[in-house]
């Protein structure tokens, strides 16, 4: 997946002079953002500060680890199920 050019304290600044009253097209413009990219932004770290947004890319990065050692464990567990029924 690729990364993206701006720091999550760079956007949550980005989405912080919204807050304070910059219009979202000057924001784009200033930035070389699209609106898309902008609200998406919102979406995703809308109300957030600088530490939870850091918390939060730790648990997505956890959340990830966690996820390919379940699938591997599924798959240990289906691979042990087939040699088992099998009759030699």
């Amino acid at each position: 997946m690729k990364r993206s050019r701006f720091t999550e304290e760079q956007i949550i600044g980005v989405l912080k002079q919204h807050e304070s009253g910059i219009s979202t097209a000057d924001l784009c413009r200033e930035h070389g953002i699209s609106s898309g990219t902008f609200y998406k932004w919102k979406a995703k770290f809308g109300g957030l500060e600088v530490s939870d947004a850091r918390r939060l890319e730790a648990l997505e990065d956890e959340n990830a680890k966690l996820k390919k050692l379940l699938a591997e464990q599924l798959l240990d567990n289906a691979i042990l199920k087939d040699v088992a029924s099998k009759k030699w």
